[in-house]
């Protein structure tokens, strides 16, 4: 089995697996796990006195340590069975995807304020995001779930496909472990303003150029020249270095404002706004960003799986000499 075969297949099967099944909360994920040890070095490590080089040893062990455990693992695995190293790596793809759950989520906070009101809209918000949802209109409700959907098609798609086609399952789940770290331990509070700096630094690098192509592929797939304009004009208006990006290709498909003050823990944030078009955004809408994240997510799968045959494909003499 060549390696084209060992790179392609579980890429495809596990994306097939994501797009079929979503995110199962029934079964053990690696995920939950690693927020396991994340939480035990929170609790062990996040002292009042060497926050900063208490929490840089413990991004940097749990980053270094994750690829290497991975990377030891699917090594030895590849050596012993090329079948079971297909499988498995395809398993861990669909672990590594959130694609269909994170629209699933989309959908049912737009379900719960249709069907149930405001108060339920906003609670159900709260669980796919980090601002205080409990006195937000029916208006912010809509754009805040367009916001995480966006940002999160990098973090939970784009980044873990390009980490898995630089250097399979152990970049992807190394990729995995330090988005993990910045979802628990990237806040600028007392808490973990310090601890947290080094993994908030992680997570910033290794979203950088995964970011950027989200936004051009959002582009891309909605062919939005508008989008193209927003990206230049609004990527870096965001408290993100990386978070602007896919926003601001959405804000320019959708022709619509994000951004604005919101609150996070009782905090008021005043972001930049993205776009200038205040209008409002009807239900509907929820399907076109399903059709956008969708895309983005078929598409980078055949780009990976067209660069591995272009580079691997001996016929290609220009790739396979180089």
């Amino acid at each position: 089995m060549d390696n084209f075969e060992l790179i392609i297949y579980p890429l495809i099967l596990g994306y097939l697996l994501d797009l079929l099944l979503g995110d199962p909360r029934n079964i053990p994920h690696p995920i939950v796990g690693f927020g396991n040890i994340i939480t035990w070095c929170d609790k062990r490590f996040n002292k009042s006195a060497n926050q900063l080089l208490n929490g840089t040893v413990c991004a940097l062990a749990l980053t270094i340590g994750t690829y290497v455990i991975f990377a030891f693992a699917w090594q030895w695995l590849k050596g012993i069975n090329h079948i079971a190293y297909i499988l498995l790596s395809a398993i861990f793809v669909f672990y590594g995807l959130a694609n269909k759950s994170l629209l699933q989520e989309g959908r049912e906070v737009f379900k719960y304020l249709n069907e149930k009101g405001i108060d339920a809209g906003r609670k159900r918000l709260s669980w796919i995001v980090g601002r205080d949802t409990n006195n937000l209109s029916t208006q912010e409700i809509r754009l805040a779930v367009f916001e995480t959907l966006s940002e999160n098609l990098s973090d939970g798609v784009v980044a873990p496909l390009f980490y898995y086609a630089l250097g399979g399952i152990p970049a992807m789940m190394c990729y995995k472990m330090i988005n993990t770290m910045d979802s628990m331990w990237g806040y600028r509070n007392d808490k973990y303003l310090f601890f947290g700096r080094v993994a908030a630094r992680l997570d910033d690098i290794a979203n950088y150029i995964p970011a950027r192509l989200t936004a051009l592929m959002m582009a891309l797939v909605g062919l939005s020249w508008r989008s193209v304009i927003f990206i230049f004009r609004y990527g870096k208006a965001h408290i993100s270095p990386n978070s602007g990006y896919p926003e601001a290709a959405m804000a320019g498909i959708l022709d619509c404002r994000f951004g604005g003050p919101h609150n996070y823990g009782g905090v008021n944030v005043d972001k930049p706004y993205i776009g200038a078009n205040d209008r409002p955004i009807q239900n509907s809408e929820i399907k076109k960003i399903s059709r956008i994240n969708h895309s983005v997510c078929l598409l980078s799968i055949v780009l990976i799986s067209l660069l591995y045959y272009l580079c691997i494909n001996p016929s290609f003499d220009l790739f396979y000499n180089i």
